[in-house]
């Protein structure tokens, strides 16, 4: 009976191998990943994806464009995976059948920059909502991507949900990735949102100062999926597949962890994997604080 069982499990195992390394043969033509900017600005990008090029024996594309680019080059069939931050927006595409797979990878926080000598007095603001309006009262100068990016878009929400429309000469829409906008900002003393691992991992020259930080309205989600089989069949779908594997293995999970600490002293990013959504919407609805 030992026996018997032995051999079971090793039959198991041997097949969940087996089909890891023809997942990844099958995976050895490029495989096009449609990623929103900061993966790339922060440079965590440039860390795995040599790891898994290693571990699949193919190259990686990565187009880092703002996620509303990266979903819709999906949504065309032009990318074989995205990993992306607009939870609201991938939702749709994913009850559309556009998407699947969609899985939780990792979080970091939104954060407000502004002049150091914070002209619009925001600090004391309490919150996100609030700071924002003191910023509209005073027309003080406010840099937003304007790229229908993941941070754009949650920007944007953040207007909407106080019932102001912004613009005119003292909203500046640079229509840049979160790279360019934090120089911009920087150059103009004016506010901005970032997601705090750009923000680190670029500081050094900017004249920004982070004013508001940890509410929970500010949690920053990052999913990864893939476009549907049966809508796109001339994807890269086993390339794809292993990618967003990857992303959310214990290994990577690890790495993720601590990606950044030896630099700047905290991490950039933290693994989400296996974390249930319910938890994170109580996070980003404010009763929990943003971990940073």
């Amino acid at each position: 009976m030992e026996r018997r069982v032995s051999r079971r499990r090793l039959a198991v195992a041997t097949g969940v191998l087996l089909a890891g390394v023809l997942a990844c043969r099958s995976a050895a033509r490029d495989v096009i990943l449609a990623t929103t900017t900061s993966t790339q600005d922060t440079g965590l990008l440039d860390s795995l994806v040599p790891r898994f090029e290693r571990t699949c024996g193919c190259q990686v594309k990565t187009l880092a464009v703002g996620t509303g680019q990266a979903l819709a080059l999906g949504a065309r069939g032009e990318a074989d995976v995205v990993l992306v931050h607009a939870p609201s927006v991938e939702q749709r595409y994913v009850e559309q059948g556009t998407f699947v797979g969609r899985r939780l990878v990792m979080t970091n926080d939104f954060i407000l920059l502004g002049p150091p000598s914070d002209p619009a007095q925001v600090k004391e603001a309490g919150g996100i909502e609030e700071a924002l309006r003191r910023i509209a009262r005073s027309r003080a100068p406010f840099a937003s991507r304007g790229d229908s990016s993941g941070t754009n878009i949650f920007e944007l929400k953040l207007w909407n949900k106080i019932g102001i429309q912004p613009g005119g000469d003292w909203y500046l829409e640079v229509g840049q990735g979160m790279g360019a906008t934090l120089r911009v900002a920087s150059q103009k003393a004016a506010y901005t949102i970032s997601d705090r691992g750009t923000y680190l991992a670029q500081r050094k020259g900017l004249d920004l100062a982070i004013v508001v930080e940890g509410d929970g309205e500010l949690l920053n989600i990052y999913h990864v999926m893939v476009p549907s089989p049966a809508k796109f069949p001339g994807v890269n779908q086993a390339g794809g597949a292993a990618f967003a594997d990857f992303m959310v293995s214990p290994e990577t999970q690890a790495f993720i962890r601590e990606f950044g600490i030896s630099a700047y002293g905290q991490p950039l990013f933290h693994p989400e994997a296996g974390t249930p959504e319910e938890d994170l919407t109580r996070r980003a609805q404010g009763r929990d604080t943003v971990r940073h």
